[in-house]
């Protein structure tokens, strides 16, 4: 089995993320721009108030397909990434991603870190459920599933 790639950080976890660990992590002495993407939970979707999200994902498989993608970047970008995302129960205002890419030029850098978050959310098994008074819906990419009411 390769070796880790030193340029990449990956993570999944049920702890609050913190953007400054994966900042120290993607800085080097060659980058000359560091572009940080945060996704938070926001207080409404689709003319719904929302309570709180909560994430799950099968572990394992989410993490590798992070990595492809990761290595896609650093790859095509020349650069060092880092990606975090939370499971749990998350509420307003809390990061759900953190995406970290540095690259010795700006525009690369935000090339990167762009694919980086799109490609997860195209790409990597983590499922939404979004609680709102009286309903929750898993959240199917752009669309929705079945809404489900609470207490029906």
């Amino acid at each position: 089995m390769a070796e880790p790639d030193p340029r990449i950080l990956v993570e999944i976890t049920d702890a609050p993320l913190d953007p400054a660990p994966l900042v120290r992590f993607a800085e080097s002495d060659e980058m000359g721009a560091v572009v940080t993407f945060s996704g938070n939970v926001r207080n409404h979707n689709r003319g719904r108030r929302v309570e709180y999200l909560e994430y799950d994902c099968y572990r394992p498989m989410a993490e590798r397909e992070l990595r492809a993608i990761a290595d896609e970047a650093v790859w095509r970008w020349d650069c060092r990434v880092a990606v975090q995302h939370r499971l749990g129960r998350l509420e307003i205002g809390e990061p759900s991603v953190l995406v970290v890419a540095a690259c010795a030029h700006r525009g690369d850098a935000f090339a990167a870190c762009r694919y980086v978050i799109d490609s997860l959310k195209d790409r990597v098994p983590i499922w939404k459920r979004e609680v709102w008074e009286g309903g929750e819906v898993w959240i199917e990419g752009e669309g929705d599933a079945p809404v489900r009411a609470q207490d029906a």
